[in-house]
């Protein structure tokens, strides 16, 4: 009988098991693949930031490297050993999983898990020999994978997904992208550093739709120098493949047909929960019309002693809001009382700029009727910028117009995934702007123009613009 069985491996599940164990509860996981760490290890996170670096050290050799007095004869690309780099960083990540399961003594076993009734679960092997687990409390940590259009067929080829973009064999000479969200705009960004025309066909009037609108325009203006291009407020209505050729239709603003030819086309239109095989009616599991299970604000599921958590349950699809709530339900079962707080999980776009969020957009608060003010300071008047020579981009902090509370902070620029940290933090203890002003910040740093956003925030005192 185990405290806790956890099924899935990745960010959310292996963390869960990992903060079980150190709680003193005896913990097993189950994962159906041969490696642990779930999509992030193995098909997201991990191995499209490798792709992004080597594709960015490749783009500054070819076109930032001779200002810095730095000349090459002969660049060019070795995709083979790029896609060989990704796999090894990938294997050492997942290595690095197993070795810390063996450290806190959680047990593994491999295979797909299904439930038998509330507190046993069946793990089917690949050998189609089963076996049987029983477990005070189960955690469902299934997670995702790439939804698709009705209307359109997958051949993992030509038609692929970011599984398989991940694992090309050729930088294409024409990618076009179904989808203007992170997933998308980062894998594209790869291929048009590395010399590929890239097309971005996107439903809704902004890329990012989800983040503040401004880094969305200012993101589209920085990618349309890599020269991608953006067909927004696009309806797709066919995708076709013809030998080495794949046909995009769509219907323009204007309801007129317009089609667009490549080598390549990614569907990267979100992502669904994954629950295949999990037989949850068996345990007394509701899942919703959407596929989520469905779980109350201590994340329990219908049946008490089982929760769930990440990309199978609502919001932000994550992984760091999954190893939250994973840590969150181990602490829970270990009886004690945990918080998380949804309105400071950041949310980041590993493009270059890098685009990162936390709070409220402005268009949340305009919608919520909040008086707020707001402040900007963009990246071109940072001395730290103009060295590294990454001035595109902006700071814009949004504060209570009367309290002058941090409400949201949305940052574009180099290493921003990094500096939001630092309003995470300002917003969790709930500090203003003036205390961000205030404070000293080292001179040159990017993290400058997060100060000087407060100081516009507050009586527009920036101090560099």
């Amino acid at each position: 009988m185990y405290d806790l069985i956890v099924i899935g491996s990745g960010p959310g599940g292996y963390v869960a098991a990992i903060r079980a164990a150190q709680l003193g509860l005896k913990t097993a996981i189950i994962e159906k693949y041969d490696t642990l760490g779930g999509t992030c290890l193995n098909v997201g996170c991990i191995p499209s930031k490798a792709l992004l670096d080597s594709s960015e050290h490749y783009h500054n050799a070819a076109h930032s490297f001779k200002a810095h007095g730095i000349d090459l004869k002969d660049l060019k690309i070795n995709f083979k050993q790029m896609i060989q780099r990704k796999r090894d960083v990938v294997k050492q990540n997942v290595d690095g999983i197993q070795y810390l399961m063996k450290k806190n003594k959680i047990d593994v076993i491999q295979g797909l898990g299904s439930f038998k009734d509330k507190n046993t679960v069946l793990v089917t092997k690949k050998d189609k020999k089963t076996e049987e687990l029983s477990g005070k409390h189960i955690l469902i940590a299934t997670g995702s994978k790439p939804g698709i259009l009705p209307f359109i067929k997958l051949d993992k080829e030509r038609i692929i997904t970011s599984t398989e973009a991940l694992e090309l064999k050729e930088v294409p000479k024409h990618l076009i992208i179904i989808g203007g969200g992170v997933i998308g705009l980062e894998l594209g960004s790869v291929y048009a550093r590395l010399g590929a025309k890239v097309s971005v066909v996107e439903y809704l009037d902004s890329i990012i739709p989800t983040m503040d609108r401004t880094m969305g325009k200012e993101l589209q203006k920085s990618l349309k120098k890599l020269g991608m291009e953006f067909f927004l407020k696009h309806k797709v209505t066919g995708v076709e493949r013809k030998g080495k050729e794949v046909t995009i239709t769509a219907l323009n603003p204007k309801e007129e047909t317009v089609s667009l030819t490549g080598d390549y086309a990614l569907v990267s239109i979100g992502r669904k929960p994954y629950t295949e095989g999990l037989n949850a009616d068996a345990a007394g599991v509701i899942i919703n019309d959407k596929g989520q299970v469905e779980v109350d604000e201590h994340l329990k599921t219908s049946t008490p002693s089982i929760f769930a958590i990440g990309d199978v349950v609502k919001g932000a699809m994550l992984a760091h809001k999954a190893e939250e709530e994973g840590v969150f339900v181990a602490e829970q079962i270990a009886g004690q009382k945990p918080h998380i707080n949804y309105l400071l999980i950041p949310g980041v776009v590993y493009t270059w700029p890098e685009v990162a969020s936390v709070g409220y957009t402005e268009e949340q608060l305009k919608e919520n009727g909040r008086k707020y003010k707001t402040g900007k300071f963009p990246f071109m008047a940072s001395g730290r910028a103009r060295a590294s020579g990454d001035v595109d981009g902006l700071v814009k902090v949004l504060a209570d117009a009367e309290t002058d509370e941090i409400l949201g902070v949305h940052m574009i620029g180099p290493r921003t995934a990094d500096m939001i940290a630092e309003a995470v933090v300002a917003m969790e203890y709930r500090a203003s702007a003036e205390d961000i002003a205030r404070m000293s910040h080292a001179h040159p740093t990017y993290t400058e123009v997060f100060r000087e956003a407060c100081l516009a925030a507050t009586d527009d005192r920036a101090l560099h613009v």
